[in-house]
């Protein structure tokens, strides 16, 4: 099956087209004298056991490596973080089978380089998508670009400093006369190896909707997935993203609105609350409402 194709079915079973981000926050989580290892895994299938029993799913899962790599200590032969990736992704297997996992790892370099870096996302952690910088240019993002894989590329990011680059006008790459925000260029760039390569699409995020508006009108037809976050504690709005996606044209089943910590730990800062579960779950019931197609 191909990457569009996983997207579509799983938009259309889980009713939405939410992606749950997975990124795991140590001071947040209930207060344990367990490992990190088994706090992470043991804190995420509480909540998959409680989704599944509510008979709820997103339409993907985003977990960022970083939240679990910056828990090892590699030098001390110490691999928590890791191995809690792991068995999170094992989770979603059992519990969530056919929904795909997006790695978030902004990856990006030199062809071969990139090619471990296609290899670590796509057959270490047999993961189905991968967030990707396009930097680099083509060399550097084709490595990704697996028959049955996703590739989300960089295209407008939610984070305020995204202006500092994104938003500087600049000649068009591929038409070479027009100018452009960067954000344009890079969305045509985007398109033509889309055109080439099934499965590439763009993150764009929920902040600022000008830009979403312009680039879902963009891509509209093009059948390039996107990856939309910014909603919930970044100030995005599921509904408003909604309608812009509406009024694009845009295939709503290609698109994935994030939400992470708004949905595993909704309450921000400081140990969970008794009810922690609870307020997980009328966050998540809530977004998947915004969110149903």
């Amino acid at each position: 099956m191909s990457y569009i194709d996983k997207l579509r079915e799983s938009a259309k079973d889980a009713g939405n087209i939410v992606c749950m981000g997975l990124d795991p926050v140590l001071s947040v989580l209930p207060s344990s004298d367990a490992p990190v290892r088994t706090r992470i895994s043991e804190y995420f299938a509480a909540i998959f056991h409680r989704m599944r029993l509510e008979g709820v799913s997103p339409a993907a899962f985003k977990p960022n490596i970083g939240y679990y790599s910056s828990l090892d200590k590699p030098r001390e032969e110490e691999f928590q973080g890791s191995l809690a990736l792991a068995d999170t992704l094992d989770l979603l297997d059992n519990y969530f089978p056919g929904v795909p996992v997006i790695l978030d790892s902004k990856r990006g370099d030199i062809a071969r380089s990139s090619g471990n870096y296609a290899e670590e996302a796509f057959s270490s952690w047999n993961t189905d998508a991968v967030t990707v910088s396009p930097y680099m240019g083509t060399d550097s993002v084709l490595p990704f670009a697996y028959d049955d894989k996703g590739v989300y590329i960089l295209n407008r990011t939610s984070n305020p400093g995204a202006v500092d680059l994104q938003n500087v006008t600049t000649l068009d790459a591929v038409d070479e006369k027009e100018l452009y925000p960067m954000y344009i260029a890079v969305a045509h760039r985007i398109a033509h190896w889309a055109s080439e390569h099934s499965g590439i699409g763009a993150v764009v995020g929920a902040t600022s909707m000008k830009e979403l508006g312009e680039i879902s009108s963009y891509y509209a037809g093009k059948d390039i997935p996107m990856l939309i976050p910014g909603v919930g504690s970044q100030g995005g709005s599921a509904t408003d993203v909604i309608a812009a996606l509406r009024s694009a044209d845009y295939s709503l089943p290609l698109a994935r609105i994030n939400s992470s910590s708004g949905l595993t730990h909704p309450w921000k800062k400081g140990e969970a609350p008794e009810d922690w579960l609870e307020l997980v779950m009328k966050a998540v019931h809530a977004l998947f409402t915004e969110a149903a197609l």
